[in-house]
């Protein structure tokens, strides 16, 4: 059974930081696409950021480039989301989620595994 968890979601105030993890087991992911996502209530599920599996490359949305910084340890099977200069639009349930054969990485619907979320709260 394969299983992603994430957690490091919590309330913080604008201009703060948080670092969301992403447990991974039942496989091992060094080879695949990891990511995150996000959705705030009434929205469409929102690609943050990726990490390919090979060569670490990364990608991020326009809106969380140079804030965000998304990086795994291959050893560990986890995918982190360092979170700095939060603004209340990033509240949202965050989602990691992963797969071996990614072509359009900022479509949710390409991933296999995803988890169950850990939210955000970015107060004003």
């Amino acid at each position: 059974q394969v299983y992603l968890v994430e957690s490091g979601g919590g309330l913080v105030q604008a201009g703060g930081s948080l670092r969301l993890s992403c447990a991974a087991s039942g496989r091992t992911f060094s080879r695949d696409v990891m990511c995150w996502f996000r959705q705030a209530p009434g929205k469409e599920r929102e690609f943050v950021a990726a990490i390919s599996g090979n060569s670490g490359t990364t990608y991020y949305a326009d809106s969380v480039k140079d804030r965000f910084t998304i990086s795994r340890d291959n050893a560990k099977n986890t995918l982190y989301l360092q979170m700095n200069s939060l603004k209340p639009e990033d509240t949202a349930l965050y989602y990691c989620a992963a797969g071996p054969s990614i072509v359009r990485m900022v479509d949710h619907r390409e991933y296999l595994y995803w988890g169950r979320g850990t939210q955000v709260t970015v107060s004003s």
